[in-house]
């Protein structure tokens, strides 16, 4: 069994990346999906080995890929920001190019907003935002043999 912590949107709000550290430091991978790719930086420096970075629209400085794919046990994972695949109106795009890539998960952000969806085969999954301008959240993803469960953990604003 392997476990992935998936932000994106952080937008500079380290306060509360910093009280995910502990779960970060207990799971195999952490992905940052972008915007800002400097807060994905920021964790990397911390989890050298383990963190992927994404360039989002936002982030100036490119210091991540813009597109990823990884294969994880049985599980082949398509991951990026979302913006290049107009995510904010469909899923399309984004699915057809999983797909394309004989990918069964593909990992987005850019909206804003989490959600887990299976589409045309394809587990669609965006880990909504850890900035200030919105709820927060993250995703913690399992990957288990040829299977893949998400679940976006919804954060109080309190102490995330």
């Amino acid at each position: 069994m392997t476990t992935i912590v998936v932000l994106s949107d952080t937008h500079g709000n380290r306060r509360d990346i910093d009280t995910l550290f502990p779960i970060m430091e207990e799971s195999d991978y952490i992905i940052h999906l972008g915007d800002t790719s400097q807060d994905g930086n920021y964790i990397r420096a911390k989890f050298p080995q383990k963190t992927y970075l994404l360039n989002g629209n936002c982030d100036l400085a490119k210091s991540g890929e813009d597109e990823l794919t990884l294969q994880i046990e049985g599980v082949k994972i398509f991951a990026c920001h979302g913006h290049l695949y107009s995510v904010k109106s469909t899923a399309k795009k984004l699915v057809t190019r999983a797909k394309e890539l004989g990918c069964s998960v593909a990992l987005y952000g850019h909206t804003h907003s989490a959600s887990e969806q299976e589409i045309d085969g394809v587990l669609t999954v965006n880990p909504g935002t850890m900035s200030r301008y919105s709820h927060k959240s993250y995703c913690y993803l399992v990957i288990n043999g040829d299977k893949a469960v998400a679940k976006t953990v919804y954060c109080n604003e309190r102490n995330v």
